[in-house]
């Protein structure tokens, strides 16, 4: 098998896995091209990326481009002289001129079953759809967003308590061993590409915050996988009172919530912390009250008079 020199793009913990696993391939990582620096956390502390980071330990050149289209990001990727472009959660759309840099083209790993979820966050989607199985696609990477052949697909089912973090970790360590896999067929003349039916996409735009805020008429179950699918940004949220609170933890439970107003409190004792919605009760398991560390049902409620009837509301109403 041809030993292939090869440039990773990425930047997240998502990618760190790839990199991670190619490094151990016989293939040879010249570069990697990360997202500048930026401020990350709470303290807006500026840090390397978990690619960044990797790259650094390993000795391999990381580089930083503000603009993919500059000249002298152009001239470094010419000077590598590398088989082939790998992508996985970079967080730019590529220009052509990048995309055609490369004499085998780039492949992509995208946190989906394609063509469905096409785009920014198609795990986060998927589980927000109430999806009960998701996968990786290993794509070549062609100017229109996600929409180049498919040489590979893994499939992972969704745990139905499972979160967008927990979700996206299995799929890192199953995206970085199909993606070893493929570049291996690809080195080797073996590599298949299966074009993408266009008529079945669907989409996966980027997350927003105004997402977060939840509509208590909708019911239970779809608010659950809503409060897993904005895990772990930009979480679901809901004002009680004159506070905005997180909500990162909650069941589906069989309560009496007849007569109940969604968003109503219908026990609020212990650890329970149940709230009627348009279909059924949610049980709050986990909460994060705005400048306050996250804490359990029992927590919340010992800091609170909190009884039943009060409510949890949208952000368009009027606080109750």
């Amino acid at each position: 098998m041809v030993t292939l020199r090869l440039v990773f793009f990425g930047t997240p913990a998502f990618a760190r896995a790839a990199l991670q696993r190619l490094l151990r391939s016989p293939h040879r990582i010249v570069a990697v091209v990360t997202q500048p620096d930026r401020p990350r956390g709470r303290g807006q502390h500026v840090s390397f990326s978990p690619v960044k980071s990797l790259a650094l330990e390993a000795g391999c050149p990381a580089l930083q481009p503000e603009r993919l289209k500059a000249p002298q990001f152009q001239q470094a990727l010419e000077e590598f002289s590398a088989d082939l472009g790998v992508v996985a959660a970079y967080g730019k759309l590529l220009p052509e001129s990048v995309i055609k840099a490369f004499r085998l083209g780039m492949i992509n790993i995208h946190a989906s079953i394609l063509p469905k979820y096409r785009g920014a966050a198609p795990v986060h989607r998927a589980i927000m759809a109430g999806e009960r199985e998701t996968g990786v696609s290993i794509m070549r990477v062609v100017r229109e967003l996600d929409a180049g052949a498919v040489f590979a697909v893994a499939r992972r089912p969704i745990g139905p308590d499972e979160t967008s973090a927990d979700v996206e970790h299995g799929l890192a360590a199953l995206g970085a061993d199909l993606c070893a896999e493929v570049i291996d067929q690809i080195a080797g003349g073996t590599a298949r590409e299966v074009p993408q039916d266009d008529a079945a996409a669907t989409y996966a735009p980027r997350l927003t915050r105004e997402e977060g805020w939840l509509d208590w008429s909708r019911p239970a179950v779809e608010l659950h996988d809503r409060i897993r699918g904005l895990h772990p940004w930009p979480h679901a949220q809901a004002r009680f009172g004159d506070e905005r609170v997180l909500l990162l933890k909650s069941a589906v439970v069989e309560a009496a919530s007849a007569g109940s107003a969604p968003g109503e409190v219908i026990k609020a004792h212990g650890d329970d912390l149940v709230v009627a919605t348009g279909a059924g009760a949610l049980k709050l398991l986990q909460l994060q009250p705005d400048g306050r560390r996250a804490m359990s049902a029992r927590e919340f409620l010992a800091g609170r008079r909190l009884v039943v009837g009060q409510r949890f509301a949208d952000r368009r109403e009027p606080p109750s």
